[in-house]
């Protein structure tokens, strides 16, 4: 019918998709030696195409167009992860003994190194009894309740963490005290006690501090630190003169 098929060079615009087999390119052919008889002249060539052939010298390189499920099919994968909770490992309690005393007008958390109570030949507590002469104190403790020793218990799916730790040895101890006289200042002795009761560090060591509702309290080493390193009982002499005045104008 004398209908030529025209194609377009590049690829228009909400155009539907060309057969692979017609996107081809031709070389033209040589002309004839002989005259070639009289064809009807075929349409102008609009700009911007090109007929077809079934003749292929190369095919136009295909680009590839992202399907839109791909997409979508990661999109969950990528949200999983996101959501994907981090689990924290817990931390595991704290170890320490804590035994409370009472001399004269203070109170005193003692760090118990081994756990047990002391004896009265202990070296630690030869060296307490030397401290409480020093500020002007019954050099023999009242032993307050049993010692706190933590964790509390061995197994079971109770927070035991160091806030756990804190919160209920200033409890005991705000309890106990509430059951005594006044306290002038309580003596935190061992870097334990001035963690789970003044809710401090090795920082404060024979400084004062002012812990919510125990009121004044007293930083100290911890008697084993004392034995081992002798030079920190001149600091803790230094700071005790500074200190004592608070229960010495007590018990005046």
């Amino acid at each position: 019918m004398q209908v030529a098929s025209w194609l377009p060079r590049v690829e228009l615009p909400f155009a539907a998709p060309s057969r692979p087999e017609l996107l081809v390119a031709f070389e033209p052919e040589p002309e004839p030696q002989v005259a070639a008889a009289p064809q009807a002249k075929a349409p102008p060539a609009s700009p911007g195409v090109a007929p077809a052939s079934n003749d292929a010298v190369r095919e136009r390189p295909r680009i590839e167009v992202p399907k839109p499920g791909a997409a979508k099919a990661s999109e969950p994968a990528a949200a999983a992860e996101v959501s994907t909770p981090v689990r924290e490992r817990p931390v595991p309690p704290p170890r320490f003994a804590l035994q409370l005393l009472r001399a004269g007008s203070c109170a005193l958390l003692v760090e118990l190194p081994t756990g047990e109570p002391f004896q009265s030949r202990d070296p630690s507590y030869l060296l307490l009894k030397d401290l409480l002469r020093a500020a002007g104190l019954p050099d023999a403790p009242q032993i307050i309740g049993e010692p706190v020793r933590w964790p509390l218990l061995v197994r079971g799916n109770m927070d035991q963490g160091p806030q756990a730790a804190l919160d209920f040895v200033q409890s005991f101890i705000g309890a106990r005290l509430e059951e005594q006289e006044p306290c002038a200042c309580l003596w935190l002795i061992g870097l334990p006690a001035i963690r789970f009761a003044g809710d401090a560090d090795a920082e404060a060591y024979n400084r004062e501090l002012q812990v919510e509702e125990l009121g004044a309290a007293w930083a100290l080493p911890g008697l084993e630190l004392l034995m081992d390193e002798p030079q920190r009982k001149r600091e803790l002499w230094q700071a005790m003169q500074r200190v004592r005045r608070r229960w010495l104008e007590a018990s005046a």
